[in-house]
């Protein structure tokens, strides 16, 4: 997939944006599973030298973005419904801690802002939006985990969302997968305002189990 013109910068580009922007190009699919990466073509479209490139390069190898070989390819990592029954269960159960930390720190705001994320998220399935869906869906579960107050916990799930928001977006890129997310969001928040925790963990892992099977 073509890569989105950048105007050429007149001063140094902070490695971490160029990293952010690699990344994200990545994550929404502007650059494409198996899709081939020229350093000297991506620092042309940043208007930034290779070597600040390069390093970007090997940061998202080291997360599992981009695949190399030694002196042939440099490449943007495969995506399949397999990875996700990987990374899911892993998240899920972090998540499931997550929501027993946050449960007695949850606000009415933060109930209000959960059903904003599942509207928009309800949203952009109907309109067929992947990528809007899968920031909706992070934004929703985002607040109970940012509520769970444990930086150690937020810091783990954060690094897994790289593969998990590439992953959403693939996956709700099917108009039958992520049916089931909103309605499940529903049922949780419902739950969490009847201060019915473990409900709302049982809505939680059936939210997870029923998108892995899908």
């Amino acid at each position: 997939m073509p890569i989105p013109q950048t105007s050429t910068l007149e001063r140094p580009i902070l490695r971490e944006t160029i990293y952010a922007n690699l990344r994200d190009w990545i994550i929404q699919g502007i650059l494409e599973p198996e899709e081939k990466l020229k350093d000297d073509e991506l620092a042309r479209r940043l208007g930034v030298s290779r070597t600040p490139v390069r390093e970007a390069l090997m940061r998202l190898e080291d997360e599992g973005l981009i695949e190399t070989s030694a002196n042939r390819w440099t490449k943007v990592s495969s995506v399949t419904l397999g990875d996700a029954k990987r990374i899911y269960p892993i998240v899920a159960r972090l998540e499931t801690l997550a929501l027993e930390l946050a449960f007695n720190h949850l606000t009415k705001e933060d109930f209000k802002t959960m059903r904003q994320a599942n509207q928009t998220l309800q949203k952009a399935l109907d309109t067929k939006k992947p990528v809007d869906a899968a920031r909706a869906d992070v934004a929703f579960h985002r607040v109970f985990i940012e509520r769970s107050q444990n930086p150690e916990l937020t810091r783990m799930l954060n690094e897994l969302k790289l593969k998990h928001e590439r992953l959403e977006i693939a996956y709700f890129g099917d108009a039958t997968l992520g049916k089931h997310s909103p309605k499940q969001h529903v049922q949780m928040v419902r739950l969490l305002e009847q201060n019915n925790l473990r409900g709302a963990l049982n809505a939680l892992e059936e939210n997870w189990r029923l998108e892995v099977k899908s």
